[in-house]
């Protein structure tokens, strides 16, 4: 089976099809500060979520949490309505990836995968086939007899994946399982993991700080911050309709206008800007008239000098620099007031048509422009 194909449709997680719970779950190393506060989860079977947020939000000790290499503060966690908050790690039937691979340098590629179902006591012939059919899931038949030092650092993250699936876990969990990569690695093996996902549909947890490994991969994303979620959705959801000024500019590049609300009626609103005037937005996370916002605007929903249509925000600016990126330009500009702009240009032949130090009109309608709470 190839990585391209019909998509496969998005889980939901009913009350019914609950997989995995997070239940009240807290999480204090000092018996002060919480790691992770109060975290409610529920993942579906067969779902692949992804936890993602900076450093010290409390994504990987959730998941270490779900592993069972830390024990929660408070709460409960829960795998097929079962709680494994008191049960040790090899007793949860869950296969784990890390960024360091964890391979046994000492052991063949295939005594390697083969490693999990000898201490769970699968008989010799049945390890053999299980182990083939895990190479060629992963893409590396016929490498079996080699030492994980003659591997590649992609190679030798592919045998710890076949590791984690081959004895068929309940639930795959994954911790920066790219983060050593190379770009075009990591890119590549982005795809292995989804094909690995569709042909077994295992239950997956995926931990990372790259939003756009975030967004390749995942049913649905859990952006975490300050040791909770501040939104969960489909990739498409938490990118295009972000729920809060963090979402917004941690996912992807995003414009920031700093306002306050003129007044909001039904499902618009007029949000005055310094030296911009009142702009039309989609009222998300803001306050009454008068209250601080901050305006979320992605720079490719934005276009230069509209020549057609109609758009609810037309404002002045002028080209202080325009960087080529190959498949794409990035035109940063002023506007009246001083504050930053960028454009994305999807097509950067028509960049040419802009010169640095031009005033221009920038364009984009209100649907595509969120009100959020004031970034400080």
């Amino acid at each position: 089976m190839t990585t391209d194909g019909p998509a496969r449709p998005q889980p939901v997680a009913e009350p019914s099809d609950h997989f995995v719970e997070f239940v009240g779950v807290s999480k204090s190393y000092d018996g002060d500060s919480l790691a992770v506060a109060n975290l409610d989860l529920a993942i579906a079977k067969g779902e692949f979520v992804t936890f993602l947020g900076p450093s010290g939000s409390g994504k990987t000790t959730s998941l270490m949490m779900l592993a069972g290499f830390e024990a929660p503060t408070a709460g409960d966690i829960k795998l097929a309505g079962r709680s494994v908050s008191r049960i040790p790690p090899h007793r949860r039937n869950i296969g784990m990836v890390f960024q360091n691979y964890a391979l046994f340098p000492n052991m063949t590629v295939a005594e390697n995968i083969a490693f999990p179902l000898s201490v769970r006591g699968v008989p010799r012939e049945e390890r053999a086939r299980r182990v083939d059919k895990a190479l060629a899931l992963v893409r590396l038949g016929g490498f079996g007899h080699r030492r994980p030092t003659e591997l590649s650092g992609g190679q030798q993250q592919r045998v710890a994946v076949a590791r984690a699936v081959v004895f068929d876990p309940d639930l795959v969990l994954m911790d920066e399982p790219l983060g050593a990569l190379d770009k075009q690695l990591r890119e590549q093996l982005q795809l292995e993991i989804k094909h690995i996902h569709a042909n077994l549909g295992v239950t997956i947890v995926y931990v990372t700080h790259d939003q756009s490994e975030a967004l390749t991969l995942s049913d649905r994303i859990a952006v975490f911050k300050d040791g909770g979620i501040c939104q969960i959705g489909r990739p498409v959801d938490i990118y295009e309709r972000p729920a809060t000024s963090f979402v917004a500019q941690f996912i992807g590049e995003s414009n920031r206008l700093d306002g306050s609300v003129v007044a909001i009626e039904g499902d618009r609103c007029s949000v005055r800007v310094d030296g911009v005037g009142p702009l039309q937005a989609v009222p998300v996370a803001c306050g009454a008239a008068g209250s601080p916002t901050t305006l979320s605007v992605r720079p490719e929903h934005v276009v230069i000098d509209p020549t057609e249509g109609s758009w609810d925000n037309i404002v002045p600016a002028r080209l202080d620099s325009l960087i080529y990126h190959g498949d794409h330009a990035r035109a940063q500009f002023r506007l009246a007031g001083g504050q930053p702009f960028t454009v994305k240009i999807s097509n950067p032949r028509h960049a040419g048509a802009f010169a640095v130090g031009v005033d221009v009109r920038l364009a984009w309608r209100a649907s595509d422009c969120r009100a959020l709470d004031p970034l400080p």
